[in-house]
């Protein structure tokens, strides 16, 4: 399993409507908006990096989402 946090930049006054499709994807575990440089923090969860990989471009081409950044989680 391979976890990552997701950090999304929206259009202006988009922010709700994103998080809330965002609901939608299976291996979105949590997406809320936020204050601040990005607009909605998501937790995601996916099989392997592949997924999370086609996860990250789906994301990517949902109205209203202008860049994201993926931060995945590490081994250590």
């Amino acid at each position: 399993m391979t976890s990552a946090c997701m950090l999304i930049r929206t259009e202006a006054g988009k922010f709700a409507k994103v998080a809330d499709n965002l609901d939608q994807i299976l291996e979105v575990k949590r997406a809320f908006p936020v204050i601040g440089r990005f607009d909605v923090v998501v937790d995601l969860e996916a099989a392997d990096a592949k997924v999370l990989a086609k996860i990250v471009m789906k994301v990517n081409r949902l109205a209203g989402v202008v860049y994201t950044e993926t931060l995945p989680e590490v081994e250590g």
